[in-house]
């Protein structure tokens, strides 16, 4: 399966929709799907709007859980790449990461004294 680099700059504001999971690789035992090092894979739903389109969400698969990272809060996506599939009749692309972080939030006084210099 091919990887292919996605630009998070062209994807405007991204916002954690679904706090960040453990993956089950075995519905039947849930059993949670480690990476080649042992580390848990977790999935993170983040919500994507280019340009004034509608909003996607997207499921982001990250090894190791992402700390500080909430619902409705602004993200960072780091290393993010695309892979095709396809099982029998169905397809999709899903979404891998190197790392997933909170973005801190800038203080009320701060952002209004910057949009007053601008």
């Amino acid at each position: 399966m091919q990887s292919i680099p996605v630009d998070t700059t062209r994807l405007g504001v991204l916002r954690c929709a679904v706090a960040p999971e453990p993956k089950i690789a075995d519905f039947e035992s849930k059993e949670v799907k480690k990476d080649r090092d042992g580390n848990t894979i977790y999935t993170v739903g983040v919500t994507v709007r280019q340009e004034g389109r509608r909003v996607s969400v997207i499921e982001i698969s990250v090894s190791g859980e992402p700390k500080g990272v909430e619902e409705g809060h602004e993200i960072k996506v780091t290393g993010l790449e695309a892979f095709a599939w396809a099982m029998g009749d169905r397809h999709g692309i899903s979404f891998r990461a190197a790392a997933i972080t909170p973005v801190p939030a800038v203080p009320t006084g701060a952002a209004q004294r910057k949009a007053g210099e601008a």
